[in-house]
């Protein structure tokens, strides 16, 4: 099976090319791959599917991406499907262009969450239209040694982000969260984040099904929003340990830019 490698602020993946959709990805392939010591080592993997090939599968809640020729068929680690995942759809839509899948500078990409529109910037970073965030009131999760309080946030998958008052390097999040279940039946992303200077954010995440990460797309983008005053917009720098993204905020909902970047490709016999 071929593959190819990638990341997004140190948001990695492997990304596999099947766009007549013939693999059959089990969660157990998935698991496989993404271990650092038996496998690949990712924080997740990427499917190259063309959209047609899903058919019947395509979910509901994904039917716009009918319009889009190539599907993100995102899955954590653990090998559960996830929604959406922002870093994810960058590194995806490098590969469309390293590959050659693809053309020009704006294109879309189908995710479980719909069309994504993708712009190419001069400077060789990726913006992402992330669409509308919605904001679903508070809650709170217990860490390690802390109990956290923030906002209940959907960017297309479930976030809890949460504002701290000491450096986030402080936060323990050694351990799985622990959520309240009616508010996330799902679970969550759980994002730590403190502003540091005028329009600028540090943050980490526990990643639903990955365990912490270098960086989380759309918990950035939640990060972002939970910020920003209501009914305002903005545009914030949020720093993550693998680097820093972008966010601009306003009434028609959020971008991120970034860097993504493939670093190796080759064959595996894991599959």
């Amino acid at each position: 099976m071929r593959f190819a490698k990638g990341h997004g602020t140190e948001n990695d993946f492997v990304i596999l090319p099947d766009p007549d959709g013939e693999l059959d990805l089990t969660e157990e392939a998935v698991r496989l791959l993404c271990d650092r010591r038996a496998g690949i080592g990712a924080d997740g993997v990427l499917r190259v599917v063309r959209t047609r090939a899903l058919g019947e599968a395509l979910a509901p809640a994904a039917r716009t991406a009918e319009r889009s020729e190539w599907f993100m068929d995102y899955r954590n680690a653990d090998g559960s499907v996830a929604e959406m995942c922002g870093n994810g759809v960058r590194v995806f839509a490098r590969y469309l262009l390293h590959a050659g899948l693809v053309e020009g500078d704006r294109f879309e990409v189908g995710t479980r969450d719909g069309a994504k529109e993708v712009q190419v910037e001069a400077d060789g970073g990726i913006t992402i239209d992330m669409g509308r965030v919605e904001m679903q009131g508070t809650s709170s999760a217990k860490l390690a040694r802390q109990v956290v309080h923030g906002e209940q946030i959907s960017v297309g998958n479930p976030h809890l982000a949460c504002e701290v008052t000491v450096p986030v390097a402080e936060v323990d999040l050694g351990e799985l969260p622990v959520l309240d279940v009616e508010a996330f039946p799902a679970g969550a992303n759980v994002e730590v984040y403190r502003e540091v200077a005028p329009g600028v954010l540090e943050m980490r995440v526990y990643e639903r099904g990955s365990g912490e990460t270098r960086s989380c797309g759309t918990g950035i983008v939640a990060a972002a929003a939970a910020a920003t005053p209501r009914g305002e917009g903005a545009t914030w720098r949020v720093r993550v340990p693998g680097g820093e993204c972008t966010v601009f905020l306003d009434a028609d909902g959020a971008r991120l830019s970034g860097p993504a970047v493939i670093v190796a490709e080759g064959e595996t016999n894991l599959i």
